[in-house]
């Protein structure tokens, strides 16, 4: 996947996709909020013992933060990594949608005139010419 060289940080090892950048994402898209591992892995759909572990590796790679009670949340000075996270979002927004399984296919559109007796398209014809005309 190429990079933006504009906002590119060669020190951010995230790789869309793999559950490590799942769990920034999430972390980020919600920085108000600390979460458990249990509710990272019920959030997110993944093993417990694989949200522990990546939690703990983001955690000691200072990727995100975590409360002495063991929540863990998006770090507020971490400009690179809220970057990260918006051009990520904003590559769903335009192509993302052409992914998911879950997506269903829009209806087709209708082409002009179809479903309509000529009567019908000749009167809305008469009528769109009588406005021109005013």
């Amino acid at each position: 996947m190429p990079v933006f060289l504009e906002n590119h940080d060669a020190e951010i090892t995230l790789r869309p996709g793999t559950t490590k950048s799942e769990i920034v994402v999430y972390l980020y898209q919600n920085p108000e909020w600390g979460y458990s591992p249990q509710e990272i892995k019920e959030n997110l759909d993944i093993p417990r013992g694989t949200a522990t572990t990546t939690l703990k590796r983001l955690y000691d790679d200072d990727y995100i933060g975590k409360t002495d009670d063991g929540y863990y949340h998006a770090l507020g000075d971490r400009e690179d990594i809220r970057r990260y996270v918006a051009n990520l979002n904003q590559g769903h927004r335009m192509f993302g949608h052409h992914r998911d399984a879950d997506a269903t296919p829009e209806e087709p559109k209708r082409k002009i005139g179809e479903g309509r007796s000529d009567e019908a398209l000749d009167a809305e014809l008469a009528e769109l010419e009588d406005d021109l005309h005013e």
